[in-house]
Protein backbone atom coordinates (compact mmCIF):
# COMPACT_ATOMS: atom_id res chain seq x y z
CA UNK A 1 0.00 0.00 0.00
CA UNK A 2 0.99 3.79 -0.94
CA UNK A 3 1.25 6.35 2.17
CA UNK A 4 0.60 10.48 1.88
CA UNK A 5 3.31 12.20 4.22
CA UNK A 6 1.92 15.19 5.51
CA UNK A 7 4.54 17.77 6.86
CA UNK A 8 3.13 19.88 9.86
CA UNK A 9 4.14 23.36 10.57
CA UNK A 10 2.81 25.04 13.52
CA UNK A 11 2.80 27.86 15.54
CA UNK A 12 3.50 28.06 17.87
CA UNK A 13 4.60 24.67 17.84
CA UNK A 14 3.57 23.44 21.74
CA UNK A 15 0.77 23.42 22.64
CA UNK A 16 -0.42 23.17 18.37
CA UNK A 17 1.55 20.34 18.05
CA UNK A 18 -0.18 17.82 20.74
CA UNK A 19 -3.89 18.94 19.60
CA UNK A 20 -3.32 18.14 15.82
CA UNK A 21 -1.70 15.30 16.76
CA UNK A 22 -4.36 13.76 19.47
CA UNK A 23 -6.72 15.34 16.08
CA UNK A 24 -5.48 13.35 13.64
CA UNK A 25 -5.04 9.84 15.36
CA UNK A 26 -8.97 9.95 15.22
CA UNK A 27 -8.83 10.53 11.77
CA UNK A 28 -6.98 7.26 11.18
CA UNK A 29 -3.46 8.73 10.77
CA UNK A 30 -0.80 6.09 12.02
CA UNK A 31 2.53 7.51 12.72
CA UNK A 32 4.03 10.83 13.55
CA UNK A 33 7.25 12.15 14.33
CA UNK A 34 7.85 15.23 15.88
CA UNK A 35 10.01 18.19 14.25
CA UNK A 36 11.74 21.69 15.39
CA UNK A 37 8.37 23.23 13.45
CA UNK A 38 5.78 21.12 14.25
CA UNK A 39 5.74 17.19 13.43
CA UNK A 40 5.42 14.82 10.44
CA UNK A 41 1.88 11.95 10.25
CA UNK A 42 1.49 9.26 7.79
CA UNK A 43 -1.64 7.85 6.26
CA UNK A 44 -2.43 5.25 3.88
CA UNK A 45 -3.75 6.81 0.74
CA UNK A 46 -6.57 5.36 0.75
CA UNK A 47 -7.85 6.43 4.08
CA UNK A 48 -6.19 10.18 3.05
CA UNK A 49 -7.93 13.37 4.56
CA UNK A 50 -6.67 16.18 2.94
CA UNK A 51 -10.30 17.60 2.58
CA UNK A 52 -10.90 17.47 6.17
CA UNK A 53 -7.74 19.41 7.12
CA UNK A 54 -8.12 22.31 4.83
CA UNK A 55 -11.18 22.81 6.40
CA UNK A 56 -9.69 22.97 10.42
CA UNK A 57 -9.44 26.20 11.90
CA UNK A 58 -8.31 27.00 15.38
CA UNK A 59 -8.10 30.03 17.59
CA UNK A 60 -4.81 29.54 19.65
CA UNK A 61 -2.33 28.20 17.05
CA UNK A 62 -2.14 27.99 13.14
CA UNK A 63 -0.74 25.66 11.30
CA UNK A 64 0.25 24.30 7.25
CA UNK A 65 1.19 21.69 5.96
CA UNK A 66 2.89 20.12 2.78
CA UNK A 67 1.40 16.91 1.67
CA UNK A 68 3.83 14.34 -0.06
CA UNK A 69 3.31 11.03 -1.96
CA UNK A 70 5.13 7.80 -0.69
CA UNK A 71 5.54 5.07 -2.76
CA UNK A 72 6.09 1.83 -1.85
CA UNK A 73 9.34 1.97 0.20
CA UNK A 74 12.29 -1.27 0.11
CA UNK A 75 12.36 -0.14 3.89
CA UNK A 76 15.40 -2.76 3.96
CA UNK A 77 17.36 -0.15 2.36
CA UNK A 78 16.31 2.24 4.26
CA UNK A 79 16.75 1.18 7.85
CA UNK A 80 20.11 -0.35 6.91
CA UNK A 81 21.32 3.31 6.30
CA UNK A 82 21.10 3.84 10.07
CA UNK A 83 19.90 0.53 12.22
CA UNK A 84 20.55 -0.19 15.38
CA UNK A 85 19.82 -2.79 17.63
CA UNK A 86 16.94 -2.48 19.73
CA UNK A 87 17.05 -3.98 23.25
CA UNK A 88 14.07 -4.10 25.11
CA UNK A 89 16.04 -4.23 28.84
CA UNK A 90 17.70 -7.62 29.06
CA UNK A 91 14.54 -9.49 27.83
CA UNK A 92 14.73 -9.59 24.26
CA UNK A 93 17.09 -8.15 21.31
CA UNK A 94 16.02 -7.16 18.09
CA UNK A 95 18.65 -6.63 15.38
CA UNK A 96 19.48 -7.28 11.59
CA UNK A 97 21.51 -10.23 10.61
CA UNK A 98 24.51 -8.29 10.31
CA UNK A 99 24.90 -7.26 13.90
CA UNK A 100 26.09 -10.14 16.07
CA UNK A 101 23.60 -11.80 18.65
CA UNK A 102 23.80 -10.11 22.22
CA UNK A 103 25.04 -11.31 24.80
CA UNK A 104 23.09 -10.29 27.39
CA UNK A 105 18.96 -10.68 25.99
CA UNK A 106 17.54 -13.62 27.32
CA UNK A 107 16.00 -13.33 23.42
CA UNK A 108 17.15 -12.84 19.96
CA UNK A 109 15.08 -11.98 16.90
CA UNK A 110 16.59 -11.20 13.59
CA UNK A 111 14.39 -9.22 11.76
CA UNK A 112 14.97 -8.22 7.91
CA UNK A 113 11.73 -5.62 7.17
CA UNK A 114 11.84 -5.43 3.50
CA UNK A 115 9.32 -3.05 1.78
CA UNK A 116 7.03 -4.06 5.45
CA UNK A 117 6.56 -1.82 8.28
CA UNK A 118 7.68 -2.76 12.03
CA UNK A 119 11.15 -2.38 12.86
CA UNK A 120 10.78 -2.77 16.48
CA UNK A 121 12.18 1.00 17.05
CA UNK A 122 8.64 1.88 17.39
CA UNK A 123 7.50 2.78 21.42
CA UNK A 124 4.59 0.60 20.63
CA UNK A 125 6.70 -2.78 19.51
CA UNK A 126 8.56 -2.23 22.75
CA UNK A 127 5.72 -2.12 24.84
CA UNK A 128 4.13 -4.87 23.67
CA UNK A 129 7.29 -6.76 23.83
CA UNK A 130 7.67 -6.43 27.15
CA UNK A 131 4.27 -6.54 28.74
CA UNK A 132 4.13 -9.86 26.62
CA UNK A 133 6.83 -11.14 29.60
CA UNK A 134 3.79 -10.76 32.38
CA UNK A 135 1.57 -13.35 30.13
CA UNK A 136 1.81 -16.95 30.13
CA UNK A 137 2.31 -17.87 26.63
CA UNK A 138 3.17 -21.44 27.10
CA UNK A 139 1.26 -23.95 25.51
CA UNK A 140 -0.98 -21.28 24.05
CA UNK A 141 -2.94 -20.51 21.04
CA UNK A 142 -2.11 -16.55 19.96
CA UNK A 143 -3.03 -14.20 17.30
CA UNK A 144 -1.44 -11.08 16.13
CA UNK A 145 -3.46 -9.01 14.57
CA UNK A 146 -1.37 -6.17 12.17
CA UNK A 147 1.68 -8.47 12.39
CA UNK A 148 3.78 -6.27 9.65
CA UNK A 149 7.28 -7.59 10.22
CA UNK A 150 6.21 -10.72 12.89
CA UNK A 151 8.13 -9.64 15.36
CA UNK A 152 5.49 -10.33 18.47
CA UNK A 153 4.38 -13.38 16.61
CA UNK A 154 7.87 -14.67 16.64
CA UNK A 155 8.46 -13.61 20.60
CA UNK A 156 5.59 -15.65 21.40
CA UNK A 157 6.39 -17.97 19.90
CA UNK A 158 9.89 -17.80 21.52
CA UNK A 159 7.96 -17.29 25.40
CA UNK A 160 6.21 -21.32 24.32
CA UNK A 161 3.24 -20.73 22.31
CA UNK A 162 2.13 -23.72 20.90
CA UNK A 163 0.47 -21.93 17.54
CA UNK A 164 0.58 -18.45 16.68
CA UNK A 165 -1.43 -16.84 13.60
CA UNK A 166 -0.08 -13.23 12.30
CA UNK A 167 -3.04 -11.43 10.05
CA UNK A 168 -1.87 -8.09 7.91
CA UNK A 169 -3.80 -6.27 5.30
CA UNK A 170 -0.33 -5.75 3.14
CA UNK A 171 0.91 -8.75 0.83
CA UNK A 172 4.53 -7.25 1.79
CA UNK A 173 4.22 -7.60 5.63
CA UNK A 174 2.53 -11.29 5.06
CA UNK A 175 5.83 -12.28 2.89
CA UNK A 176 8.00 -10.58 5.07
CA UNK A 177 6.71 -12.32 8.36
CA UNK A 178 7.25 -15.34 6.67
CA UNK A 179 10.61 -14.81 5.83
CA UNK A 180 11.52 -13.53 8.93
CA UNK A 181 9.87 -16.16 10.85
CA UNK A 182 11.87 -18.33 8.60
CA UNK A 183 15.39 -17.08 9.74
CA UNK A 184 14.37 -16.84 13.86
CA UNK A 185 13.19 -20.82 13.42
CA UNK A 186 9.60 -20.19 13.55
CA UNK A 187 8.17 -21.53 10.11
CA UNK A 188 5.17 -22.78 11.83
CA UNK A 189 3.69 -19.69 12.02
CA UNK A 190 0.79 -19.36 9.74
CA UNK A 191 0.74 -15.84 8.61
CA UNK A 192 -2.93 -14.71 6.35
CA UNK A 193 -3.55 -11.46 4.59
CA UNK A 194 -6.81 -10.00 5.50
CA UNK A 195 -8.41 -7.90 8.62
CA UNK A 196 -10.92 -8.86 11.80
CA UNK A 197 -13.37 -10.25 8.86
CA UNK A 198 -10.80 -13.65 9.18
CA UNK A 199 -11.66 -14.20 12.78
CA UNK A 200 -13.99 -16.95 13.49
CA UNK A 201 -17.08 -15.98 16.02
CA UNK A 202 -16.12 -18.79 18.05
CA UNK A 203 -13.39 -18.57 20.92
CA UNK A 204 -10.04 -20.12 19.43
CA UNK A 205 -7.44 -17.92 21.13
CA UNK A 206 -5.63 -17.40 24.43
CA UNK A 207 -3.83 -14.77 23.84
CA UNK A 208 -4.55 -11.83 20.87
CA UNK A 209 -1.94 -9.29 20.28
CA UNK A 210 -3.01 -5.88 18.90
CA UNK A 211 -0.83 -3.53 17.94
CA UNK A 212 -2.70 -1.49 15.03
CA UNK A 213 -4.10 2.52 15.40
CA UNK A 214 -6.85 3.49 17.72
CA UNK A 215 -9.51 3.64 15.06
CA UNK A 216 -9.07 -0.01 14.00
CA UNK A 217 -8.97 -1.16 17.15
CA UNK A 218 -12.33 0.41 18.69
CA UNK A 219 -13.59 -1.08 15.12
CA UNK A 220 -12.51 -4.72 15.87
CA UNK A 221 -12.60 -5.40 19.37
CA UNK A 222 -15.76 -6.96 19.75
CA UNK A 223 -14.30 -9.17 17.40
CA UNK A 224 -11.30 -9.94 19.34
CA UNK A 225 -13.69 -10.37 22.33
CA UNK A 226 -15.39 -13.23 20.06
CA UNK A 227 -12.84 -14.88 19.45
CA UNK A 228 -10.91 -14.69 22.59
CA UNK A 229 -10.93 -17.65 25.20
CA UNK A 230 -12.51 -17.29 28.79
CA UNK A 231 -10.18 -15.89 30.73
CA UNK A 232 -7.54 -15.12 28.02
CA UNK A 233 -5.79 -11.90 27.34
CA UNK A 234 -6.11 -9.29 25.15
CA UNK A 235 -2.78 -6.64 24.44
CA UNK A 236 -3.86 -3.55 22.83
CA UNK A 237 -1.50 -0.67 21.22
CA UNK A 238 -0.72 1.52 18.74
CA UNK A 239 -2.47 4.88 20.62
CA UNK A 240 -1.31 7.60 23.04
CA UNK A 241 -1.54 7.56 26.45
CA UNK A 242 -4.45 10.05 26.03
CA UNK A 243 -6.73 7.50 24.52
CA UNK A 244 -6.49 4.81 27.09
CA UNK A 245 -9.61 6.04 29.04
CA UNK A 246 -11.35 5.92 25.83
CA UNK A 247 -10.46 2.40 25.04
CA UNK A 248 -10.59 0.73 28.27
CA UNK A 249 -14.26 2.21 28.05
CA UNK A 250 -15.50 0.39 25.53
CA UNK A 251 -13.22 -2.80 26.57
CA UNK A 252 -14.73 -2.96 29.78
CA UNK A 253 -18.73 -2.28 28.05
CA UNK A 254 -18.06 -5.49 25.37
CA UNK A 255 -16.80 -7.10 28.88
CA UNK A 256 -13.42 -6.88 29.10
CA UNK A 257 -11.84 -6.54 32.65
CA UNK A 258 -9.03 -3.97 32.63
CA UNK A 259 -6.03 -5.32 34.34
CA UNK A 260 -3.02 -2.77 33.54
CA UNK A 261 -2.22 -0.13 31.58
CA UNK A 262 1.96 1.51 30.98
CA UNK A 263 3.18 3.96 28.69
CA UNK A 264 6.66 4.94 27.03
CA UNK A 265 6.93 8.62 25.86
CA UNK A 266 3.81 9.71 24.16
CA UNK A 267 2.62 5.89 24.06
CA UNK A 268 0.42 3.44 25.64
CA UNK A 269 -0.39 -0.28 26.35
CA UNK A 270 -3.19 -1.53 27.67
CA UNK A 271 -3.71 -5.40 29.13
CA UNK A 272 -7.29 -6.53 29.65
CA UNK A 273 -8.40 -10.05 30.77
CA UNK A 274 -11.91 -11.93 29.31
Amino acid sequence: MNYIQYTFTVSPPEPGSDILIALLADLGFESFSTTDTGFEAYIQEEADQEDDLKALAFDDFTFSFVRTWIPKTNWNEEWEKNFNPVYVDDLVCIRAGFHPKSSTAKHDIIITPKMSFGTGHHDTTWLMSKTMFELDLNKQQVLDMGCGTGILAILAKQLGAAQVLGIDIDDWSIENSIENAAINQASDIVFQKGDAALLPATERFDTILANINKNVLKKDMASYFKALKKNGTLLLSGFFGTDVEELKELATALGFTFEASYTKNEWAVIKLKK
